[in-house]
């Protein structure tokens, strides 16, 4: 980086502009770079990224920040069938191996959640219970499962079922394991997705289940969408790629959270 002139980085509005245009360009920023360049201590910087968090334009993380990704994208599961699918198999895969003859899961809707459905036709005694109409139709050829489906109202972009309905019905169960996909996962604030009422059903699942299982490739850290679903403390395990961010991984361990990397 070029050194900017003291007058630039004396002024407060300049240097929070053009650490705005850093972020727009690399996707993040360090304290001690951005300290360097603009001739100003630690803490200043700390204060203008404090100020960037607060108004959305960033999301901190030790030693620095990253770009804020827009919360309210709603995408099709044929566009993010596209994305990561690499990555998204193995984490299927991986995920099977959690399954025991004779469990009891929940397999929330998604294009990860469905890498798992494709890995379970040698289990025996299964039942899943899913809102997702992707995943049973996945599970309708296997014969030693039985699939239970929650009724409620068609999400057409992820094939999901919701609302009073789904809620009513997922509360007459307990389970042995949750698996959830998410759209964005962040080991300070917790997962979310872009739709309310999808993650409102979420928050039941996990109050239903003994185990909660986060199926997520490391595209989706440090990322925060529309609605929480759940604070880190309610996660059991995480599962995702080698991708996944450093200081992710360890803050997700540090807070007892078991992570397996596909």
């Amino acid at each position: 980086m070029t050194n900017f002139n003291i007058e630039d980085s004396g002024n407060t509005l300049q240097r929070r502009t053009k650490i705005m245009e850093l972020l727009e360009t690399s996707g993040m920023v360090k304290v001690s770079d951005l300290s360097k360049l603009f001739e100003v201590s630690d803490v200043t910087i700390r204060n203008d990224l404090a100020q960037l968090e607060n108004k959305g334009f960033l999301i901190r993380t030790r030693g620095g920040g990253i770009k804020t990704q827009r919360t309210g994208i709603d995408y099709k599961l044929t566009e993010k069938a596209k994305k990561h699918s690499v990555e998204k198999q193995a984490i299927g895969k991986k995920a099977a191996e959690l399954i025991k003859d004779g469990d009891t899961i929940i397999i929330d809707s998604g294009t990860t959640t469905l890498e798992l459905a494709k890995n379970l036709s040698d289990i025996k005694e299964l039942i899943v219970i899913t809102n997702a109409l992707n995943i049973a139709s996945q599970l309708v050829d296997y014969e030693l499962i039985k699939v239970i489906m929650l009724g409620g109202m068609l999400r057409h972009n992820s094939l999901s079922l919701i609302g009073p309905i789904a809620e009513n019905n997922v509360k007459d169960f307990f389970c042995d394991k949750l698996f959830i996909g998410v759209d964005g996962i962040d080991s300070h604030y917790g997962i979310t997705t872009p739709n309310a009422e999808e993650a409102h059903l979420n928050k039941l699942m996990i109050e239903i289940s003994k185990e909660v299982i986060i199926l997520v490739d490391s595209s989706k850290f440090l990322r925060r969408s529309f609605a929480l679903i759940a604070p880190v403390s309610k996660i059991n395990t995480v599962i995702t790629d080698k991708n996944i961010p450093q200081e992710e991984l360890i803050n997700l361990q540090n807070q007892g959270v078991k992570v397996i990397l596909a």
